[in-house]
């Protein structure tokens, strides 16, 4: 079902989650802020806020303590899910990861231009932005590209692509320390971002297609892998 099709508490429910799995502003055990303030966050009423955080305790997500509050479960299943697993398992490497990267986020891009609510965008363009700021300062940005990203593919709504971001983390986790040895490389990961961002801001889904397409492309050529 896409965004607009949801009714309003399934997508602050959406909102909420993203809170959790992308912007970290709550992690597994923390209370949720009291109903007036969150609504207050979130702009909608304690009524739609309160059938939201019922959607999010149905699916595991959220528990409600009663006379203490409500907070994000603890629950291993919910970390699988939500893409805090580990895949030490999967012996990957870098070429293979790229090129998962290359077949699944242009594509994400796209329909993320297509589908993102105003604040999904506003997320991504924040990660962005933060992003920039990293490299500009030399800075560790393998946690903040990983949000840029996840934000873009939570903004598809697609489950499967939410179900990808593990694999796709390895690829960040791998290619950011080594693409920040290399001055042209840090350079074309700059461009490429404002491109990206650029077309996504204008909700242009071929252009951020095909910026993403390029962002992929010149950190592979970056790394010396070819296309065949």
């Amino acid at each position: 079902m896409t965004r607009e099709g949801r009714s309003l508490a399934e997508n602050v429910a959406e909102d909420i989650l993203a809170m959790i799995t992308i912007d970290k502003k709550f992690i597994i055990g923390d209370k949720l802020p009291n109903e007036n303030e969150l609504s207050a966050d979130l702009q909608v009423s304690r009524t739609t806020l309160r059938e939201a955080i019922r959607i999010l305790v149905a699916h595991n997500v959220l528990e409600i303590q009663r006379g203490k509050g409500t907070y994000v479960k603890n629950n291993r299943e919910l970390d699988e899910k939500l893409g805090f697993k580990e895949l030490s398992t999967f012996n990957l490497n870098i070429k293979d990861l790229y090129e998962m990267r290359l077949i699944f986020e242009p594509q994400s891009a796209y329909y993320a231009a297509k589908r993102a609510s105003d604040k999904e965008l506003e997320r991504i363009l924040y990660y962005g932005r933060q992003e920039e700021e990293q490299i500009i300062k030399k800075e560790d940005r393998i946690e903040v590209e990983q949000a840029f990203h996840q934000s873009i593919a939570k903004a598809t709504h697609n489950e499967f692509m939410n179900q990808l971001m593990p694999i796709l983390y390895q690829a960040i986790d791998k290619g950011v320390p080594l693409s920040d040895t290399n001055e042209e490389m840090i350079q074309n990961t700059l461009r490429d971002h404002r491109m990206i961002m650029e077309f996504l801001a204008k909700r242009d889904a071929e252009g951020a297609k095909t910026a993403m397409k390029l962002h992929i492309l010149h950190a592979m050529r970056g790394f010396g892998f070819s296309e065949e």
